[in-house]
């Protein structure tokens, strides 16, 4: 056997590639949050043309630039392109996984509902569970806070037919939060309410903390309100709740699909989504 200390033809096809780091496509979609390369530009995509997106920043300015290469998320160079249809005899999926119905109209909503405890939880369930949901005629209320549940539960009167579900942030043994479930289970319609939680201090640790290019979440001292320090920790305004507003909407662009949550969060929504559309 010979031996070619040179290797392979240098100039055979492909040379000129050789180890070059290929740079992802990536589908421009709404909300996702990237970084225009050549200005600095970064923020969340709001419009899609044929050849163009529009970016809007954490201020509300907006701009438009062409799709292509020139753009970055997580520090890493992307090409964006425009998403793709399913292709012809197949199925697409939905954000959370499941598969899409095509042509589906929503379905009436049904009498059984879903609360979320904020603003923000009601939006990440829209963003990864919207397309089911529509499906399944289940409505997504928001609640602030869930001190006054029991009352809610009681003038709601859920039956059979009716249920309700709940999902509690930080829903641990020994906390309010848990005092209150209880309570509501062992009430007149524990049986047709089902509260579950997630182990989170607040929603935005339900997204996987390298999507905003941490390690993990921080510890942020009781002495600062939580929110507050995560802005800090990331590097973003956080005197105004605009700010604080436009910090969530930068993570959440970051969102999507089910991928990007953490499991503990997953299993719990989809438990809730199975309760209320039983038969």
């Amino acid at each position: 056997m010979s031996y070619d200390p040179y290797g392979s033809d240098v100039l055979s096809p492909g040379w000129k590639d050789a180890g070059r780091k290929v740079v992802p496509d990536v589908a421009a979609v709404r909300d996702l949050v990237v970084e225009e390369a050549s200005t600095g530009f970064c923020g969340a995509i709001t419009r899609i043309e044929v050849q163009t997106v529009e970016l809007e920043d954490y201020f509300g300015k907006k701009r438009v630039f062409p799709l292509g290469g020139s753009y970055l998320i997580d520090g890493e160079p992307v090409n964006l392109v425009l998403p793709k249809k399913a292709p012809e005899g197949g199925r697409a999926r939905t954000a959370s996984g499941s598969f899409a119905v095509a042509d589906q109209k929503a379905r009436v909503a049904r009498a059984s509902r879903i609360f979320v405890e904020g603003r923000h939880d009601a939006e990440l369930v829209e963003r990864v569970w919207g397309d089911d949901l529509r499906v399944e005629g289940v409505v997504v209320e928001y609640l602030e806070g869930v001190d006054d549940l029991d009352a809610i539960v009681r003038e709601f009167a859920p039956d059979r037919r009716r249920r309700i579900g709940v999902l509690v942030d930080h829903l641990v043994p020994g906390s309010k939060e848990s005092r209150i479930a209880d309570k509501v289970a062992k009430g007149p319609f524990g049986q047709h309410v089902l509260v579950v939680g997630h182990p989170f201090i607040d929603i935005w640790q339900a997204v996987r903390p390298e999507r905003v290019g941490l390690t993990a979440w921080p510890s942020i001292p009781r002495s600062i309100e939580w929110k507050h320090g995560i802005c800090e920790a990331l590097g973003m305004p956080h005197d105004t709740q605009a700010d604080v507003a436009r910090a969530w909407k930068r993570i959440l662009g970051t969102v999507r699909s089910f991928a990007d949550l953490e499991p503990a969060l997953l299993g719990r929504v989809e438990q809730l989504i199975d309760f209320v559309t039983e038969p």
